[in-house]
């Protein structure tokens, strides 16, 4: 026997009665509202009612005869109370709009209770009318003004409680009934009543203290100028020696009066500046894998292989959010108004955007000032306000104010935890998505490194760069699985990077000896060719597009054979393709790499950086020394995606940036990153990521894997076809006893090209393989040595062909 579910069983129709009964109900109740209203406001006594008769013919009531009739019952039962009978109508009518979307329930119980509200309600406030009004010419059957129902209980209780204990009486069963009726919480009255007391309080004294703070301003300008004057007066009354020339003099000091107390009314009368309010923290909006993380255990089976951590894992931000008063800001837009004019600047504060860290103030130039002005103010305008630095940006994206970003008193640490556990993070697909901090106004900043493609990162001891690096790392480790992302990290320091050493994302150990990072970067050179050369067999142009057509061959039961593997024998099988990982090389300090290797380095991270988009291959390079011998024009101009932290000059922030701003940072985090295809930096807070934290990831992933290291990375024997293949070939030491030297010799003899990276592509070899390949030709004699412009031509004459 089939189980269905009572909602399948139930009609439609049967489904929405409850909603258009309740509808019906609405309608029918505002009706019977609005006739009754209009019922008792036309009535008229010469009407028939039930109380007396009338042979008139044409009725003065706009509610015809059952009006008239309605009407002098009301009148004679409540008297002036009902006018107030459809007002309590229209309180139910109100309360069944409310509750139009819920189903409609139907208690008997309920329905009585109410009913019993309403009889205390009409009854006590009849007899309160009947009490405290005289009756008027209107009422008809000569009853008092509660009608004959009030009169009668207003009798009763006047003999026995008099009128002060009758209308005592009478007020709380008129109150008990209004609650029972209306379902009214007077404790709600009164929460609410007193928040509009207090909120008209504060907006009285604040406007009060404005006017007040006005005329005190006001009076200390005028007072400066009428002192200056006066020095002025008495400096140029001795050369002033005729009458005509001190009644000019006395002219200008009332027309310089009367122009002072125009700005003061001009800075009155305008409106105060627009303050949006930081952005709160989304703790009722989690992010999907938060929640579901929430509705798991904490540690659920962590040693399966294929999943990632848990977010949960990370230190919890804490749940504190600065309050800016409106009034404060104010008062700040005003003093850096007046500091401004002190130095010759004529600004307007137009907006206030306040945020975690610092709080940036939008102002409008007054007509004819160069905004180059207000950056050379920089370092008078802090020393002015007595605060650490004042950051201008020049050029907001599509406003035409320049903003002063000012830090707060009290600075807010971003947690990395709350960056990860936003929707932004959660939404992005991207296996390198870099979760950073923060903006200024509180919103996640979320990134992509495939589409920077490389990063260049810079920042004095001490700014935050190595917790920055780390942020981006845990980023790629929360979001990917070894078969997603894969990382080189290359410590010279041996301190920062060293803690990750066994995670399954290492493609080798986390290199300390810079001769093996040297070797590190040539094999990702060859891993990147091998890569362009499998794309361009299976015709893709990206590794997004390589992996999906792996997957769709493997969907379809017809895996993909290595176009590239060289058989050795007629029996051997080319491997099968498998998807390629996404590589990111971390270098956390390459000034040192680059003076201990060499110029080579530089050649090859320009390479890298050119040609490794596609391949998959992305750069991290961070460094502690931002000068030009270490990020050289050739890096930058590889590189446009950099981040810059404090740094201590100007030199140094143009080094990084192309433009300053680094030096006027906080510290601690605070950076300026600048897109990819943009010249304008953002203003991020970078998360803070603790060492206790990054240990916790660390073991997290350890539990689910350990790494595949590939030992040709560091070895200096790195095959263009070994990469993930796990295969490498023999050979001997590049001399002429190396099995391929003569098969190197005749292809460099008939192709007229002694280059050491065409034998590396045609054979398929390493770097250094190649490179003594090419040394052993030239003690042969078969190709010169290398010329100034790094060439070399080939002596020995080609093969004959058989």
């Amino acid at each position: 026997m089939k189980n269905s579910s009572p909602t399948a069983q139930t009609p439609v129709w049967r489904q929405q009665l409850p909603y258009r009964l309740k509808e019906g109900a609405l309608i029918a109740l505002g009706a019977l509202c609005l006739y009754l209203w209009m019922a008792l406001l036309t009535y008229d006594p010469a009407d028939p009612g039930w109380t007396h008769t009338s042979s008139i013919e044409q009725v003065h009531n706009a509610a015809g005869r059952a009006g008239a009739w309605f009407a002098d019952i009301l009148f004679m039962a409540l008297g002036y109370f009902a006018y107030v009978f459809p007002l309590l109508l229209g309180v139910k009518t109100l309360q069944v709009f409310r509750d139009r979307h819920q189903r409609w329930q139907w208690s008997g119980w309920l329905f009585s209770w109410r009913l019993i509200g309403l009889v205390f309600l009409v009854l006590s406030g009849a007899a309160l009318a009947d009490i405290h009004f005289d009756v008027g010419a209107s009422i008809p059957g000569s009853a008092g003004a509660g009608g004959a129902l009030g009169e009668s209980l207003g009798q009763l209780t006047e003999d026995v409680l008099n009128v002060q204990g009758s209308t005592l009486l009478f007020i709380a069963l008129f109150l008990f009934g209004l609650t029972v009726f209306s379902d009214l919480s007077w404790f709600r009255v009164m929460d609410l009543t007193g928040k509009i007391t207090l909120d008209l309080l504060e907006l009285i004294q604040s406007l009060v203290n404005r006017w007040w703070n006005a005329r005190t301003e006001r009076k200390q300008l005028v007072a400066q100028l009428r002192e200056v004057d006066e020095r002025v007066s008495e400096v140029a009354a001795p050369m002033v020696h005729d009458r005509r020339e001190q009644a000019k003099v006395k002219e200008r000091l009332l027309e310089r009066e009367e122009a002072l107390s125009k700005h003061m009314s001009a800075r009155e009368s305008r409106t105060a500046p627009v303050i949006t309010p930081p952005v709160e923290p989304k703790a009722a909006e989690p992010s999907k894998r938060v929640q579901k993380e929430k509705q798991a255990p904490l540690f659920v089976d962590s040693a399966i292989e294929g999943s990632l951590p848990p977010i949960s894992i990370l230190d919890v931000a804490e749940k504190k959010q600065k309050k800016f008063s409106p009034e404060s800001l104010e008062a700040m837009s005003r003093l850096l108004e007046i500091k401004l004019k002190e130095f010759g600047v004529e600004v307007m504060v137009e907006s206030v955007h306040p945020g975690p860290v610092i709080t940036r103030f939008e102002i409008q130039l007054a007509a004819g000032v160069k905004v180059s002005r207000i950056s050379g103010l920089a370092k008078d305008l802090a020393r002015s306000m007595a605060i650490i630095s004042v950051r201008v940006v020049e050029v907001i994206p599509g406003k035409t104010t320049v903003g002063i970003e000012v830090p707060n008193e009290d600075r807010q640490i971003v947690r990395f935890s709350e960056v990860l556990s936003s929707p932004e993070y959660d939404d992005a697909k991207s296996p390198v998505t870099l979760a950073l901090g923060h903006d200024i106004g509180g919103r996640p900043v979320i990134t992509d490194l495939a589409k920077m493609p490389h990063l260049l990162v810079a920042g004095t001891t001490g700014s935050g760069k190595s917790v920055g690096v780390n942020a981006m790392i845990l980023s790629i480790l929360f979001k990917s699985t070894p078969e997603e992302a894969r990382l080189i990290m290359i410590d010279p320091k041996m301190l920062e990077l060293s803690i990750y050493e066994g995670i399954p994302h290492l493609l080798c150990p986390v290199v300390t000896d810079m001769k093996e990072a040297a070797n590190a970067l040539r094999w990702s050179v060859a891993e990147m060719e091998r890569r362009y050369k499998l794309m361009s067999k299976l015709g893709v142009r990206n590794l997004a597009g390589f992996n999906r057509k792996v997957k769709e061959a493997e969907e379809a039961g017809e895996p993909l054979a290595d176009p590239l593997y060289k058989r050795e024998s007629m029996h051997d099988e080319a491997p099968l393709l498998k998807s390629l990982p996404t590589i990111v090389v971390v270098v956390d300090e390459f000034a040192d790499m680059m003076m201990i290797v060499g110029k080579k380095v530089e050649e090859l991270i320009a390479r890298i950086a050119q040609k490794a988009r596609a391949a998959g291959i992305h750069l991290i390079l961070a460094t502690q020394r931002p000068s030009v011998d270490v990020i050289t024009g050739l890096i930058k101009a590889n590189i446009p995606t950099r981040m810059a932290f404090q740094v201590s000059s100007k030199i140094d922030s143009r080094t990084i940036l192309d433009q300053g701003g680094a030096e006027q940072l906080l510290g601690h985090g605070d950076m300026l990153y600048l897109p990819p295809g943009t010249g304008l930096p953002i203003r991020v807070h970078g998360a803070f990521v603790s060492d206790e934290e990054v240990h916790r990831v660390v073991e997290a992933w350890k539990l689910r894997g350990t790494p595949d290291y590939i030992e040709d990375i560091l070895a200096g024997v790195e095959e263009s076809g070994s990469g993930f293949d796990g295969g490498s070939e023999g050979g001997g030491e590049g001399s002429e006893e190396d099995a391929l030297y003569d098969e190197a010799v005749r292809f460099v003899t008939e192709s007229r090209r002694a280059s050491i990276s065409a034998v590396q592509r045609k054979l398929k070899i390493g770097y250094n393989r190649a490179a003594r390949m090419i040394e052993a030709m030239e003690m042969a004699g078969v190709v010169t040595s290398m010329s100034t412009n790094g060439s070399r031509e080939v002596i020995a004459p080609s093969p004959t062909r058989d």
